[in-house]
């Protein structure tokens, strides 16, 4: 599977060091599988620092060979979390992590919609206790979400996802 993400640099080995604590899915390298939507991300940084660029990766959780290794394939210890949709749950865990509270901490990989723009009005509100959960996830289930991976993991970085190019957008 091929992902991508947006900035303002070429990012070949990412180090999970370097990420910031208060975005949707907590600490984490983000990735997305849609081209366009790492371009959007990356976008921002043409108007703030002059350069933005997509790293390429492939995310190879079971690598296809003649005859297998136990060591190629994702562990069964590896802890996955996956939003299908703009759900309760999804909301809950995206409101711990952008207030930095602890919900993030368990997991190796968090897969799930963005709080883009398009979400973001409607979580805020939520957020300040102007709307309640029934409300926001009413509103959100009309937008599609885009997707986006979190790797929260340095060894399943290290082993799994493998930079393959990057692309520099002007």
């Amino acid at each position: 599977m091929i992902l991508y993400h947006g900035s303002y640099m070429i990012i070949e080995k990412p180090e999970l060091s370097f990420s910031r604590l208060r975005t949707d899915f907590g600490k984490g390298f983000y990735l997305t599988p849609v081209k366009e939507q790492a371009k959007s991300w990356a976008q921002r940084f043409l108007r703030d620092r002059s350069a933005a660029f997509l790293s390429i990766f492939e995310f190879l959780p079971e690598i296809t060979l003649q005859v297998p290794k136990p060591e190629d394939k994702l562990s069964n210890n590896v802890k996955i979390l996956e939003f299908d949709s703009h759900n309760i749950e999804w909301l809950n865990f995206i409101t711990a992590c952008r207030l930095g509270k602890s919900a993030d901490t368990d997991w190796d990989l968090v897969i799930g919609g963005v709080a883009n723009d398009k979400v973001f009005d409607t979580l805020q509100l939520y957020f300040e206790g102007l709307i309640g959960a029934d409300e926001a996830i009413g509103r959100l289930r009309y937008n599609k979400p885009n997707l986006q991976y979190c790797f929260k993991s340095q060894i399943l970085i290290d082993n799994y996802l493998h930079f393959t190019g990057s692309e520099a957008l002007t």
